[in-house]
């Protein structure tokens, strides 16, 4: 065996997780390759219909059992859609009760589509920071489904998992070894500053960017979360999570994509992790005026007649119209109802982008009326509407906002 620099060891074990019975050799080579780094190793084996190569750590009827089921059940029944289901919850529990133990130094799983769905709904019960990494036949793909909003490392298995070769050893060395520097990796302390999300789209750069700078010098750490998503579905976890102190929700255009069906949607639970956890929050309707889609050719046919602006070869950009506005203002204003802290909510009037200011190709001031008006009628009475005759990007409007929410962070 190759001679290694051996870092120091982390307390707890790498957690190896994959099927015994279709992947034992390769799960045996990254074992071993993870040991000779000078890590310990607990293997987890999510494998149903065969017998495994080797015995695990934490066996597959142990992990069947986790799920509530019992793997001769799974065996009988024959079904592998089933069973796979099964052994991802039953390794979600499993995994998830081991760092309850404070007994996962990292994990990393390796399979194709089965052994990639079980092992990432394992890896996404962990919190960010647990070195996560998922070598997988699926990688080079649409990855959403597998890393959702966690900090999983997706490594292309570039030849499929079956049996090792000069390619597959290559891939699986590389890939122990990036587990256990991670695992290994003393993170240096920062400031114990209190923690601020912010919301930021291509459009709304320059208003986040002097909220940002203006928020530190008060002497708080911001976050800004791209609006593509998958950055909004991130920045709710992270509120619900309790890291976050206050919320500059200047970007809310992923609620334009819910609901004109759109490529960039957050889901239909945006707006709702600062409500639900009383999180004092900070809204403004930053790029409500559009919705999201690929090239041109990737627009539905029943839009084609709408206006657009073509922000780059591969985005596209649609205007928003005043009867979409008027019912994402209602829909933003009953998210925002439901607020169990404080909230407040900040109008540009001159225009809700770069593109949608005064001159721009989506000024169109009847349907951002339509969307101040709904906000006004819908919102409980007693959250504060601020109306500034400012374009969203604009030095005052960056200003307010801020202002309002330091006030409401430091009054708690």
């Amino acid at each position: 065996m190759p001679t290694h620099s051996v870092p120091t060891a982390v307390a707890s074990p790498i957690v190896i997780i994959g099927a015994l019975d279709t992947k034992g050799a390769e799960i045996a080579f990254v074992r071993d390759q993870i040991a000779a780094r000078g890590h310990r190793t607990l293997v987890v084996d999510t494998g149903v219909l065969g017998a495994p190569v080797f015995a695990a750590d934490i066996s597959n009827a142990e992990v069947a059992q986790a799920a509530d089921v019992t793997l001769a059940a799974l065996i009988a029944d024959g079904d592998r859609g089933r069973a796979v289901m099964a052994m991802a919850r039953g390794a979600a529990r499993i995994v998830r009760r081991l760092f309850a133990d404070g007994s996962i130094g990292g994990i990393i799983g390796i399979g194709g589509g089965a052994g990639t769905s079980v092992a990432t709904a394992a890896m996404r019960t962990l919190p960010l920071g647990i070195p996560k990494v998922m070598v997988s036949t699926l990688a080079s793909g649409d990855v959403r489904p597998f890393v959702g909003v966690t900090d999983i490392v997706m490594v292309p298995a570039i030849v499929d998992i079956s049996g090792l070769n000069r390619i597959s050893r290559g891939v699986l060395a590389r890939a122990a070894a990036a587990v256990g520097a991670m695992a290994g990796v003393t993170v240096p302390d920062a400031a114990d500053r209190p923690l601020i999300a912010a919301s930021m789209f291509g459009n709304t750069t320059t208003c986040v960017e002097m909220a940002r700078a203006s928020l530190e010098s008060h002497g708080f750490e911001v976050l800004v979360f791209h609006a593509t998503g998958v950055g909004g579905q991130t920045m709710e976890s992270l509120i619900d999570a309790g890291h976050i102190a206050g919320v500059l929700d200047v970007t809310t255009t992923e609620w334009a994509d819910e609901v004109a069906g759109g490529v960039m949607s957050a889901g239909s639970a945006r707006l709702e992790a600062a409500a639900r956890t009383g999180t004092p929050a900070v809204v403004a309707p930053g790029c409500l005026d559009m919705v999201n889609f690929w090239a041109p050719d990737t627009v539905p046919e029943r839009h084609r007649a709408r206006r657009f602006y073509q922000h780059n070869a591969n985005v596209t950009l649609m205007r928003t119209t005043p009867d979409e506005n008027a019912e994402l203002g209602r829909i933003i204003a009953e998210k925002l109802n439901a607020s169990c802290g404080p909230v407040s909510v900040y109008l540009p009037l001159l225009g809700l982008s770069v593109i949608s200011a005064p001159g721009g190709p989506f000024h169109w001031p009847e349907a951002d009326e339509a969307l101040f008006q709904a906000l006004r009628a819908h919102l409980r009475p007693e959250i504060p509407v601020h109306a500034l005759d400012a374009n969203i990007n604009d030095p005052v409007f960056a200003a307010a906002m801020v202002q309002g929410l330091v006030t409401m962070v430091t009054d708690r």
